[in-house]
């Protein structure tokens, strides 16, 4: 589930998977990544990207990543954000303070809701970014890999 930083500070680039470790899909930089069958199915991690997104960041970020009047849009961020400045930016926070605004982004390092689950939030924005996945839950979805599990239950105590 968390994850650490493997890329540069960089967009994120090509999305295409080119291994999975028990369905965990990663990219050709080592970064967390999608798959999306044919039929529409997405992997376990896009969808429980989905889920966690709802649960934790819906509220200042709007449904769908696609933002509110307390925080940015997402799916727009994502489009030049890679995994590393996202992962930096939910443990650590950030603030953006000028004359016109005070923008916060609270430091959720310390926090097993968001954190245990940071790759696949990341895997669903990223996801939602590219215009691979539309807004909504996910119809139909992988079933939830063994080491998932494992990891889940490690992670979360």
């Amino acid at each position: 589930m968390a994850g650490t930083p493997l890329a540069k500070a960089e967009p994120p680039g090509d999305p295409t998977p080119i291994r999975s470790d028990d369905g965990k899909y990663v990219d050709k930089n080592g970064n967390p990544t999608y798959q999306i069958g044919k039929g529409g199915e997405v992997d376990w991690y896009t969808y429980s990207g989905f889920v966690r997104y709802s649960a934790e960041c819906l509220r200042c970020h709007g449904p769908d990543g696609m933002g509110s009047s307390y925080g940015p849009a997402l799916v727009e961020s994502l489009k030049r954000l890679g995994y590393s400045d996202f992962f930096s930016t939910v443990a650590g926070g950030k603030q953006d303070v000028n004359a016109a605004q005070t923008l916060v982004m609270p430091a959720l390092g310390g926090d097993r809701n968001v954190m245990c689950y940071v790759d696949s939030i990341y895997v669903y924005l990223r996801a939602r970014a590219d215009g691979a996945l539309g807004r909504g839950r996910p119809a139909q979805h992988a079933p939830k890999p063994a080491s998932y599990v494992k990891a889940e239950n490690e992670c979360m105590g």
